[in-house]
Order: structure tokens, then C-alpha cells, then sequence
């Protein structure tokens, strides 16, 4: 009798602990869809615990103080300083049955830096460009904004535009790298006595921001409170669906590409239950809600029947070939530089009060 309640409370235990799989993931805020953890939960039977962040400088402090997460979603940038600092945990793809399924262009650039492929898988990317209310703009500006960075870089520019309402990124890394490349130099070449003067050159032009998020500048465009902003592609398309008016540009000086990654944590407590859910986002029938619910690109061929038919019905979630001609994958900052570009974006934030 005893043996027989001791196997039943066995059995309970091991029972109690699968019903109570959980998979825990620091991503992008509305980068997986309501309905795709759903699915994902009733296919497998694990729970998914989605902890949100609106910026590189939440996850990066989430990895170095300990917090265990299972799954991530560094940005390429970032990745050559989490992997040196030995934040992530290299990848065994030949767990991950839909790797071959993703873009092959995608796979090439992430080859590109250092040990990324083994690390990180591409998700979701997008551009950094300009959302502007053409009506809007061309009233304050008093003639029709040219297609340039200038809008966003020249003081003069700017301020013409300061009265309907002028929004900037909190992003450092994206705007120190549209900023260099409009200037005619490159992030990964500068010195730091160069770094902290392109930044404190924008000092000049902060005054006449109006707002200085990742988030909530996009009902300030709907609501039509802003004429002017530097935005990701998918925050850009989401605020064109509210607001027809609404154009996304590529600048004529380029725009910065940015690929989101899929990545394990060293610390992860759960890194299996963590391959089962890579995989699945992955997937490309997945990979498609995925992108339509955040806006962003589908890490998938461009030529495969299903990605012709999603760019079809929503052709602004896809790069044109002149719109990647002007494009270019935004850099990394070195390691040594991160404190300093850290400082200098922090310094720059307070001038604008």
C-alpha cells in the first residue's frame, strides 16, 4: 500500500510539473501575437510567460542583472557584445526543423558578424525611416519637406517644422548610425572625441522635439499631434492603418536595417522549452502572423509563393528594390565605445529640457 501512494504521489509530481511548463520570454513590445501563444500552448501544453520591453537598454539590463529568461530578442547590433560577454548560449539548429526555411539573405548578413549565426536566428526586421503628414508638414514648413535626414539632423529644419509637432527615436544606437551616415561617416569608424561631437552637434535640435519615445508617438501621429517622425517601419505602418494620411519615407541619404533576432540566454532555465517555441515563430506560416500583428518584415524568401502573396496584400510591410538600394544594415558600436555612446545619449536628453 505504501508503495502503491508513493508511486501515485510520483506520478502527481512528475504530471504536476509538465502541466506547469513555462517558457519565459523578454521580447519586443507586440512582437507575438495573442493568438500564436495561444496556439503554441494548446499544441504543447507549455505556457507562455511574454514580458515586454520599447528599448535595447531594458533587455541589455534584464541579461546582466540575472532575471533568467528563456528566450530573447536581441537586435543584431547587439549581438557581438552579448555574445563577448557570454550572455547567450550557442545554438544547435539541427533542433530547429524550420531553419532552412528562412531567408537565405538574411542568414548571409547575420554571417556577416561575428559568431552571430551561431547564436541568433533572424525574426523580424524592419528600416528606420521617416513617417510624415505630408498636409500637415508642408502648412508649417511652408513648402513641401524634401525627402532628407536634414529634417531631422539641421536645426533649421527642424524648427520649421517644430509647430505641428517633430518626434526622435530613444534609440541611440539607430540614431548615432542614421546621424554618422548622413553625416558621411560610420558608426563602426569613429572615435569617441567623434562620437561625443556628432551627438552634441544634436543638441541644437533637440529643443524643437516634441516627443522622445519608442512608443506612444505613434498615437501622437494617428491623433495627428505630430507632423514629423523618425520611426521603425512597423510602428510606421501601424499609424498609417489609423491614419491613411500618413507616408513612411526612405530618406534620400538612406535608412538603417535592423534585424531582430531569436537568441537563448546562457542563464535560461528552460533552453529546451526555449528551442520548442524558436521553432515554432519560426515557422513559416507562424513567421507571417507574426509579422502582420507587429508590422515589421517576415524573415522569410521574398520568393516563396506565400511571402509573394503576404507582400501582395500588404506591400508596405515589404522593402522595394529602390528602397533597399538606399538602405544599409545598421552598424554595431563597438564594445569599447558602449559607455561612451550610452553617456552621450543620456547627456543629449537632458538638453532638450
Amino acid at each position: 500500500m505504501k508503495v502503491l501512494l508513493a508511486l501515485l504521489a510520483l506520478l502527481a509530481t512528475i504530471a504536476q510539473a509538465h502541466a506547469e511548463q513555462v517558457v519565459r520570454v523578454y521580447g519586443w513590445k507586440d512582437y507575438l501575437a495573442p493568438d500564436v501563444l495561444r496556439d503554441f500552448q494548446q499544441q504543447t501544453g507549455i505556457t507562455v510567460d511574454y514580458q515586454t520591453y520599447t528599448s535595447t537598454d531594458e533587455l541589455r539590463q534584464a541579461l546582466s542583472d540575472g532575471s533568467h529568461y528563456d528566450l530573447v530578442m536581441p537586435s543584431h547590433f547587439m549581438l557581438e557584445q552579448l555574445i563577448e560577454e557570454q550572455r547567450l548560449t550557442p545554438l544547435d539548429t539541427g533542433q530547429l526543423t524550420h531553419y532552412a526555411e528562412l531567408d537565405p539573405w538574411l542568414l548571409t548578413i547575420l554571417a556577416g558578424l561575428p559568431q552571430a549565426n551561431r547564436y541568433a536566428v533572424p525574426y523580424l526586421w524592419g528600416s528606420t525611416g521617416l513617417v510624415i503628414a505630408p498636409d500637415l508638414a508642408q502648412a508649417s514648413y511652408g513648402a513641401p519637406p524634401p525627402n532628407s535626414w536634414k529634417l531631422m539632423f539641421e536645426a533649421a529644419e527642424t524648427e520649421r517644422l517644430s509647430t505641428c509637432g517633430v518626434a526622435m527615436l530613444d534609440a541611440s544606437d539607430e540614431t548615432s548610425s542614421v546621424l554618422l551616415n548622413y553625416r558621411g561617416r560610420r558608426l563602426s569608424r569613429i572615435t569617441n572625441r567623434q562620437l561625443i561631437k556628432q551627438l552634441d552637434g544634436l543638441k541644437a535640435v533637440t529643443p524643437f522635439i516634441r516627443t522622445m519615445n519608442n512608443w506612444d508617438f505613434v498615437d501622437d501621429l494617428i491623433n495627428g499631434k505630430l507632423c514629423l517622425a523618425m520611426a521603425w517601419s512597423g510602428h510606421a505602418v501601424r499609424a498609417m492603418q489609423d491614419n491613411p494620411k500618413l507616408v513612411y519615407r526612405i530618406p534620400e541619404e538612406g535608412a538603417a536595417i535592423f534585424i531582430d533576432t531569436l537568441a537563448i540566454p546562457s542563464d535560461a532555465a528552460n533552453p529546451q522549452l526555449a528551442y520548442r517555441l524558436l521553432d515554432f515563430l519560426i515557422d513559416p506560416p507562424i513567421a507571417l502572423r507574426n509579422a502582420l500583428n507587429s508590422r515589421f518584415y517576415a524573415p522569410l524568401p521574398n520568393e516563396t509563393p506565400a511571402m509573394q502573396s503576404f507582400a501582395k496584400a500588404h506591400p508596405a510591410q515589404v522593402l522595394t528594390t529602390d528602397q533597399r538600394r538606399r538602405s544599409y544594415l545598421l552598424e554595431s558600436v563597438p564594445t569599447s565605445q558602449r559607455k561612451i555612446l550610452d553617456e552621450a545619449w543620456q547627456d543629449l536628453k537632458r538638453n532638450r529640457y
